[in-house]
């Protein structure tokens, strides 16, 4: 399983120590960069969005609304 997680940046150095102590968890990559990790939590919130609308959850604009807005 692959898992995204946005921690607070005083927190994080004692958070990877932990996580690294564990052996069962591999850290494929660590994200310093502001702007990827931004992008990423856009990318994030766009898949959530997509569960909700799945669910029923969340009404979605149509592709002709989006482009209207333009």
């Amino acid at each position: 399983m692959k898992v995204i997680l946005d921690i607070q940046d005083s927190r994080a150095p004692f958070f990877m120590e932990l996580i690294k102590s564990l052996g069962f968890v591999n850290i494929l990559k660590e994200v310093n960069n502001k702007e990827k990790s931004i992008a990423i939590q856009n990318l994030a919130e766009a898949f959530n969005d997509v569960k909700l609308y799945e669910e029923g959850k969340k009404q979605l604009k149509s592709a002709k609304d989006l482009l209207d807005e333009l």
